[in-house]
């Protein structure tokens, strides 16, 4: 069978005894990078006697067919970086490769910064969404955040600290300057820090240029049920007439009056449709 184990993800205190054990007694491991897997074997005091095979981005669809052959007769321990496999690490074509052979596929759980951040973020946790890691491009990563514009759920993102300043201006921009929101940084590590406010707030924070790798936790969207869209078209058409485009008038209503950018677009649309010709 194929067992997904998960990994510390800063602190080797977290390393569960089911994963030393695991560790030491595999036979075959394939890791998303072998050299990190030996740190962290050295770090926990155990000897590898597994053959190694690295499974990252670029190789995984090459590796498949090796490892699903081992995987018939033997159990393969898979391990990514840091964390638990296929969330934004590799393992998920494997996984799916092994189903399909009908290959038994296992997990040890542990560490997760996704969960983690989630649960220091002081923003709801009964209902959230993880969306990994945002685009790269600016105007991707502005249309990923307005997809997400409607979304009641509270927000998962994984972002590296370079980025981090611009993602969380698109955000502002998108979902309001007073959206509640958190980043987590360094997790379990020495200089572990969250910091939660408004997007407004943490923009200012993110220019003091801080470490490590990011998550960041975003509320979700909360619908002003006071206010009727059907209410709101005049204003977006008043500021049509204004000169600007009918995305960019949707998205300053909407932002101002506590509603959905997606369900006043289409309340719009729906106002046009019906009108006298």
């Amino acid at each position: 069978m194929l067992i997904l184990a998960a990994t510390p993800i800063g602190n080797l205190s977290d390393a569960s005894a089911r994963l030393v054990e695991a560790l030491a007694e595999s036979r075959f491991i394939a890791a998303e990078d072998t050299r990190t897997l030996l740190k962290l074997a050295n770090g926990l005091g155990i000897k590898l006697n597994a053959a190694l095979f690295s499974l990252h981005e670029h190789n995984e669809a090459d590796r498949v067919a090796k490892i699903l052959d081992i995987a018939q007769e033997n159990d393969v321990l898979v391990v990514s970086d840091a964390g638990m496999p296929t969330i934004s690490d590799p393992g998920f074509v494997l996984v799916r490769a092994a189903i399909e052979a009908d290959i038994a596929v296992s997990v040890i759980p542990g560490p997760s910064a996704v969960l983690a951040a989630l649960s220091v973020s002081g923003l709801p946790t009964d209902r959230f969404t993880f969306e990994g890691f945002l685009p790269r491009k600016n105007g991707e990563r502005t249309s990923a955040f307005e997809n997400l514009s409607s979304e009641s759920r509270t927000m998962v993102f994984f972002e590296s600290p370079h980025r981090l300043t611009d993602s969380l201006e698109s955000a502002a921009k998108v979902f309001g300057s007073d959206r509640q929101a958190s980043v987590s940084r360094e997790l379990t590590k020495k200089f572990e820090e969250t910091k939660r406010g408004t997007l407004e707030s943490l923009v200012e924070w993110s220019r003091t240029e801080p470490k490590g790798e990011m998550v960041l936790v975003i509320a979700g969207f909360t619908r002003n049920e006071e206010v009727n869209l059907a209410d709101l078209v005049e204003s977006v058409e008043n500021l049509r007439s204004s000169g600007l485009s009918l995305k960019q008038s949707v998205a300053e209503v909407a932002s101002a009056n506590g509603v959905g950018k997606s369900e006043l677009y289409k309340e719009v649309l729906d106002s046009r449709s019906n009108s006298p010709k």
